[in-house]
């Protein structure tokens, strides 16, 4: 049996592990369909360390996949199913991965990307994809017997670049063909940390390529928590798959709070939610009024923490601290180093802003896959990194995040760079220059904003604004693309090219106490 699965398998072989909107698979099935998967993936000759690519949204197949990686060594690489066909080929091509999986709602984008790619196999989920080995077929050709020399696979999830295309992420905790135990290791510190009760049932209700719903996810599944999934948000089917499945355990972003709140009375009145031991979120700031008007409704269980995808979890905070301390996103983990430096790299005081800089006792680190440079460029000498936030401490060891030394767009919970965008944008004849940059949005924390500065004989229409936001989509995944954009004379340039981004951008948060 998987390593990780045999004793939920042994233990509650009939018990639901996973649920989505067409069915259940019991921790012993689970089990079964994952040593096939394994054989059928070994059938292929990949070795330890090689990789998949998983480009679907949430459903039980793309969990039994990450299993099966998981206990064969692979790298499997979660697919933003946002993206167009040109951004899954160079991701398949910078990731090396050999084998595409792909759901069928996405088969043009699919079909598109293969072509022409080095792949072993393309095998589709759920219904057809032309030219791709349907799901089932592929799982059956692998024998159900427990795998042998079973070593640990690890995911790679990719986040954009503040230059150019996005960039593979890696732990160096989690190395390919380590034992399997290690990612049981780190299940059981986060949902002790976390509060995640034994024989919980995770809520996942974002979508799983996101790192932090692939831990409060399948790194809980891992250590037994069934999870329950839906592959599209609902508000108020949220509401009623938490009474339904007495679920223990859910992932939010802001924009999520929002969209509950904004539910009519009377469906919020007929919520029970009694099963509910912690509603967390991060992934972007959130709004205290939203977030007190969440405590009020649910109780003292909605807790904050601050993290991403390079860094993962580093500070926590439960709802009680945080009403103490509104604002605040907790105090770092006994894990984590967090420290606030000054630009002169010395220690920050209580209240002074710097940026934020981390390190782990474990010795875990970061690096971005098969980009030397780019890891060196978060890195100190000491060792220490960061992903570009700028915050402070106060006296009592209480982290506030105030701004973000890189260009970084959180967007309902997504990271948008916009480099990115820039270089897509410029390469139509009536852009001149080009900057992009998020602004205030209710909703979802920061919209896209696009400031263009036009070349000769082109007039700032909305015919043409129209125009480039095409261009743009021809591309880019539909939420790197500005909801609007502004037409400027000339960009804040000095001599040397260097752009003040800022000068367009501050005026719009010029009422904010934070600029993020």
């Amino acid at each position: 049996m998987a390593e990780l699965l045999l004793p939920h398998a042994e233990k509650r072989a009939d018990e639901p592990a996973l649920t989505d909107e067409r069915g259940t698979t019991s921790w012993g099935e689970l089990n079964t369909r994952v040593n096939r998967l394994a054989g059928a993936l070994r059938g292929l000759g990949l070795g330890i360390g090689e990789a998949i690519a998983i480009h679907s949204g949430n459903r039980r197949e793309y969990f039994e996949l990450m299993s099966a990686a998981t206990h064969t060594g692979l790298r499997y690489v979660l697919v933003n199913w946002h993206w167009t066909a040109d951004e899954l080929r160079y991701v398949l091509d910078d990731s090396g991965a050999t084998v595409l999986f792909s759901e069928d709602r996405f088969a043009e984008v699919a079909v598109e990307a293969a072509d022409g790619a080095d792949l072993k196999a393309v095998v589709a989920l759920g219904g057809e994809i032309p030219g791709f080995t349907p799901y089932e077929e592929f799982l059956g050709a692998g024998d159900a017997a427990e795998p042998v020399d079973q070593s640990l696979g690890v995911p790679m999830i990719y986040t954009s670049g503040t230059t150019g295309r996005p960039k593979g992420v890696s732990r160096t905790i989690l190395t390919p063909g380590s034992p399997v135990v290690t990612m049981q290791l780190v299940g059981d510190a986060f949902t002790q940390i976390l509060g995640i009760p034994e024989g919980g049932r995770s809520l996942l209700v974002g979508p799983v390529y996101h790192s932090a719903q692939w831990l409060w996810s399948y790194g809980f599944l891992n250590v037994g928590r069934s999870v329950v999934m839906r592959q599209a948000w609902d508000p108020a089917e949220t509401l009623a798959l938490i009474d339904e499945y007495t679920i223990t355990n859910v992932h939010l972003v802001p924009t999520q709070f929002v969209r509950l709140l904004r539910l009519p009375a009377e469906t919020r009145a007929g919520f029970d939610g009694s099963s509910l031991v912690a509603v967390w979120h991060g992934a972007a700031p959130c709004s205290p009024q939203i977030k007190r008007q969440m405590i009020d409704w649910l109780g003292p269980i909605v807790h904050e923490y601050y993290g991403s995808t390079e860094a993962s979890v580093n500070t926590v905070v439960s709802a009680e601290e945080w009403l103490s301390k509104p604002g605040t996103v907790g105090r770092p983990l006994p894990t984590t180093e967090v420290r606030v430096l000054l630009a002169d790299g010395t220690q920050a005081g209580p209240g002074e802003r710097g940026q934020i800089w981390f390190r782990y006792t474990s010795g875990d680190d970061v690096k971005y896959w098969g980009d030397e440079e780019k890891t060196r460029s978060i890195h100190r000498p000491d060792g220490l990194f960061t992903t570009g936030d700028i915050g402070y401490f106060d006296e009592d060891g209480y982290l506030f995040l105030a701004d973000r030394a890189i260009d970084m767009i959180i967007s309902g919970g997504v990271n948008i760079y916009p480099a990115e965008i820039e270089g897509v944008l410029i390469m139509h004849p009536a852009v001149r220059d080009v900057a992009v940059f998020g602004i205030p949005d209710e909703e979802f924390g920061e919209q896209v904003k696009a400031a263009v500065e036009l070349s000769d004989g082109f007039e700032p229409t909305g015919e043409l604004a129209a125009e480039l936001l095409a261009h743009l989509r021809t591309s880019l995944a539909g939420y790197k693309v500005p909801r609007t954009i502004d037409f400027v004379d000339a960009m804040p340039r000095t001599p040397t090219g260097k752009l003040y981004k800022r000068l367009l951008r501050d005026p719009y948060w010029a009422d904010r106490q934070a600029s993020i």
